[in-house]
């Protein structure tokens, strides 16, 4: 009995087919593709981001005592934070990496991974980050001029020198983290500039815009999109000035991208401030920064920017928009990513059906304790009580997160939320169904279990084997059954709960009587079970 009983995690490497080892001198963070899904490579083995983004302003040196309790508060394995143009290149070609190195040197002592994100040209549509020498030279670093001939506060593309210059200090952040972290590899990502685009104009009209507008669409663009030669407009008609922006900004972004990974090969992203999924017509400019790499213009950015590994939306939409949302994002040319979310309390829930949809992070934003908030965006005091939910998202999976990551990669895994207005939901693995119900007691059919008030219910299934599953979820019941009706009833031959605390030791109990009588029940407190199921 107690051989049975002595199994860990680490047996469901064993239990799964593997994607390939690398070899100790190739362990460099990646992402790699198989079947149209996706998964991130550190150390050799797919990895889940567990993420806290903090701040923007908040990645300075003597602002991180305010970070950390924050960000181990909700059990994170990787930090998300800005590097500073304006910090690292104060004057222009003599580079300061003070920022950069402290976050590398506290992540390791906190013993979590690292992304940072790129404020360079852009920052949220602007140009706030840029260093002061670049702001104050109008005539060698030149704005967008919206189509009233005004300047704008963000840096024109079609500038070569400021192209030159973004590329050049990224690439010397790069070079920079070849020698400090090319064998620790605490950096697993960076995002390139964030949310690329421009607010309150369809496109830049510039003196050299508005020259290229009117010239022809490049011909291999428009032969990736299988569309005739021609002008913007006549190539792409009413949608002309998004896509020339998109095509712009994604032509900018790669260049800058290129620059870094000749550099350091690290996995680049880019991020996207998003319209509301059920926008009919967005319009540039109004419903989402023109240029974005947002799903009406993935065609160009996919085609341009080969440099980026992947695109990633910034989420702060709910329910259908959220779940619209990642299913644009979730594409077998696209790992899905949700490097920033809004920390509400509500969207913890959210967790969830990133992982059911491939995802290889998630990361609340605004994940520190410096008193700022992004309020009504985000939560109205960030504190541990506000950020309870996505603790107990990532206290869950942490330590099982390498063999999730693994199993969403195989596609083995799947996962429930509680929608509006939705009770239940059925998760099909060939010969077993996993029904995940809400609003039920752990003990009989009616009433609301502890840990479920309103649509914070959540679950995870992942099948192990033919008959094995791993379990887990928050608020929520979870029954099994034969898929094909005719068949005879089920049995539980195992339920063993893991031990959270050290999943590699022998289970913590086995389930059965009152625990297995009424399906699986979940309530706040944090239980991962591994199931094996029977025919009788």
């Amino acid at each position: 009995m107690m051989k049975d009983l002595v199994w860990s995690i680490a047996v469901l490497g064993a239990l799964l087919p593997t994607s390939g080892t690398l070899t100790a001198a190739e362990e460099m963070p990646r992402i790699i593709h198989k079947q149209g899904r996706h998964a991130l490579l550190v150390e050799g083995e797919p990895y889940l981001i567990l993420g806290a983004q903090m701040n923007n302003s908040s990645a300075w040196p003597r602002l991180l005592p305010a970070v950390w309790p924050a960000s181990e508060a909700i059990h994170a394995n990787t930090l998300e934070a800005p590097a500073y143009w304006e910090q690292m290149e104060p004057t222009e070609g003599t580079f300061y990496f003070s920022n950069v190195d402290a976050l590398v040197q506290e992540s390791r002592q906190h013993e979590v991974h690292l992304i940072l994100l790129w404020f360079g040209v852009w920052k949220n549509g602007s140009m706030h980050y840029a260093p002061e020498w670049v702001k104050d030279d109008l005539q060698r670093f030149p704005r967008m001029k919206d189509a009233h001939g005004r300047e704008m506060d963000i840096l024109s593309v079609h500038s070569k020198a400021t192209l030159a210059s973004d590329s050049a200090a990224f690439a010397a952040l790069m070079q920079h983290l070849r020698v400090i972290d090319g064998e620790r590899h605490t950096v697993l990502m960076v995002q390139v500039e964030n949310e690329s685009g421009a607010w309150n104009t369809d496109r830049d009209y510039s003196e050299a815009a508005q020259e290229a507008f009117d010239g022809a669409v490049p011909r291999e663009l428009a032969t990736a999109l299988g569309a005739k030669s021609g002008t913007w407009r006549q190539v792409f008609g009413e949608q002309a000035e998004a896509s020339f922006s998109a095509y712009n900004a994604a032509r900018f972004i790669e260049a800058v991208a290129a620059a870094g990974k000749a550099e350091f090969p690290l996995p680049l992203y880019a991020n996207a401030a998003l319209y509301d999924p059920a926008t009919a017509a967005p319009k540039a400019g109004r419903d989402y920064p023109s240029g974005a790499p947002v799903p009406v213009e993935f065609a160009i950015w996919k085609f341009v920017a080969k440099s980026i590994d992947l695109l990633a939306p910034d989420i702060y939409m709910r329910d259908n928009g959220c779940l619209r949302t990642l299913n644009n994002y979730a594409r077998t040319d696209n790992p899905l990513a949700i490097v920033e979310m809004s920390n509400d309390p509500y969207c913890a829930k959210y967790f969830f059906p990133v992982l059911g949809h491939g995802g290889i992070a998630f990361a609340p934003f605004g994940v520190d304790y410096t008193g700022y908030e992004n309020y009504p965006l985000g939560a109205q005091n960030t504190s541990d009580e506000s950020l309870a939910g996505f603790a107990a998202n990532f206290r869950l999976i942490q330590p099982i997160q390498r063999a999730v990551a693994r199993l969403n990669f195989e596609g083995h895994l799947e996962t429930s939320v509680k929608e509006l207005n939705a009770r239940s939901q059925t998760l099909n693995f060939g010969d077993w169904q996993a029904t995940v119900s809400f609003g039920l007691p752990q003990f009989g059919a009616t009433g609301n279990p502890p840990g479920n008030p309103g649509t914070d219910g959540r679950a995870l299934v992942a099948q192990l084997g033919p008959n094995e599953f791993l379990v887990t979820g928050i608020g929520a019941r979870v029954e099994s059954a034969r898929t094909d009706a005719g068949s005879k009833q089920f049995e539980y031959t195992r339920v063993d709960e893991i031990d959270i605390s050290n999943p590699d030791a022998p289970p913590l109990r086995r389930w059965n009587g009152d625990q297995t009588d009424y399906g699986l029940n979940f309530t706040r407190v944090p239980r991962i079970l591994r199931i094996k199921l029977a025919t009788c």
